[in-house]
């Protein structure tokens, strides 16, 4: 029926079909979108559903820009439901001109000047003795910990967040999706 070229042929573009989602596969899914390892970190989150307030917050304190420069950076990224969390009222508060250097803080105390990650992260976690100190580029200070094998962040405040999908890779850096917004101490 088919010829010797023609099964080779489909032999081929089935092999390709296959082969195609792993080539992403090392990078997991946010948000129901694709996350490709070439785009940088917002190229990526602006096509997660699940990254939408970020992404408004992002915009509004002026980051976009530095976001997506060289980097290395590494992102805590709280998603919508995360936001929610926050006091009614709290987001849209921050969104405002007014608020952007408290805005600008808090996003930053969510980014390390470093490409960690999540074995990494364990690693240090590990080697300090089950508490990680985390410098952010907004002057926070974190502490990291691991629970049940998974990373956890303690903020400034006492809240815990939880990174619920790690090592989203990106060509300026690493996501890691965080169920909780990091706030400062003060």
């Amino acid at each position: 029926m088919f010829t010797r070229s023609a099964k080779l042929l489909v032999s081929a573009a089935f092999a390709a079909t296959l082969a195609a989602p792993a080539a992403f596969a090392d990078n997991p899914m946010v948000g129901g979108a694709p996350m490709y390892a070439e785009k940088n970190i917002v190229e990526n989150a602006v096509n997660s559903k699940d990254h939408t307030t970020l992404v408004a917050a992002v915009k509004a304190a002026g980051l976009v820009e530095t976001l997506q420069g060289e980097g290395p950076f590494t992102v805590f990224a709280p998603t919508n439901a995360a936001f929610d969390k926050l006091p009614e009222g709290t987001v849209a508060t921050l969104l405002k001109p007014e608020n952007k250097d408290q805005l600008t803080r808090i996003l930053t105390c969510h980014v390390v000047a470093a490409d960690a990650m999540s074995s990494a992260i364990n690693k240090m976690i590990a080697d300090d003795g089950g508490a990680h100190p985390v410098k952010t580029v907004g002057g926070c200070e974190f502490t990291a910990r691991t629970k049940d094998g998974k990373i956890m962040i303690e903020d400034g405040q006492g809240n815990m967040a939880t990174v619920t999908i790690a090592d989203v890779d990106q060509s300026n850096g690493v996501i890691h999706v965080v169920d909780t917004v990091l706030l400062p101490a003060s």
